[in-house]
């Protein structure tokens, strides 16, 4: 793979790394959107984010609202196992869709993006959503960090925008210089809902948390992985672990 193009975004320096099957979008020097020509999965947080999105208890989600959008690699694993859910994607930085559409054939996933600040989006929107997840993180310059701290109104607009029966997913970076916010969101999650899961896999340096009244365990990951072609897809599907916290 070798690098060829780097973009100035009106939010990031982006560099567009390239092989003959897979495109990867690279921001200070981490891979934050992948496309391949046939592989689905990575065994990193793209996978934990649309294996949370399948843990409504009442079945599929008919609807999603994705919080960051990227290059779209978790949506485009949700396109192939949800081929006929409405999901509605967020994010703030346009120079980053732009790319995604020329690199990584965002437009075929057939999405609802919307550019946009979605915390100031989620203060004026009436729509309820199945599935309500953030992976809001922003550039810094050594590391990615989230934007706003957890207070009431941000889970009061999160909650809102969730459909009975709903479910909140968050993606959270672990490891040094994360660890408090992933204590705190567990805990505020906790505090909010019946059922918080945690979903990780041996490989990423990432925690996706799945929470609402009623949240599925890992069975039922199980009738999605027919779904996966590759073998690779689906080795990586099974190493989803998750627990109760």
């Amino acid at each position: 793979m070798r690098r060829i193009e780097t973009h100035q975004t009106p939010h990031q320096t982006l560099e567009i790394w390239r092989s003959e099957m897979a495109t990867e979008f690279r921001v200070q020097g981490a891979i934050h959107a992948w496309h391949h020509h046939r592989a689905l999965l990575t065994g990193l947080a793209w996978d934990l984010i649309a294996a949370g999105c399948l843990l409504r208890a009442s079945g599929p989600p008919r609807s999603i609202l994705m919080l960051g959008l990227a290059g779209g690699t978790s949506c485009r694993v949700l396109r192939r196992l949800l081929p006929d859910t409405h999901i509605t994607a967020l994010d703030i930085d346009p120079g980053m869709i732009a790319l995604a559409r020329q690199h990584m054939a965002l437009d075929s996933l057939n999405l609802r993006v919307i550019v946009t600040d979605a915390y100031q989006w989620l203060e004026k929107n009436t729509e309820t959503f199945d599935v309500v997840f953030d992976d809001i993180y922003l550039a810094g310059a050594e590391d990615v960090f989230r934007p706003k701290a957890w207070d009431e109104h941000i889970l009061a607009n999160l909650c809102k925008a969730m459909a009975p029966n709903g479910l909140l997913g968050i993606n959270l970076v672990t490891g040094p210089g994360h660890r408090k916010m992933q204590s705190l969101t567990r805990r505020v999650l906790k505090n909010h809902f019946p059922v918080v899961r945690s979903l990780s896999t041996p490989a990423s340096m990432n925690e996706v948390l799945m929470a609402g009244k009623d949240v599925s365990n890992r069975k039922s990951l199980l009738d999605f992985r027919a779904k996966f072609s590759q073998k690779k897809d689906q080795a990586y599907w099974d190493k989803i672990r998750m627990r109760r916290l």
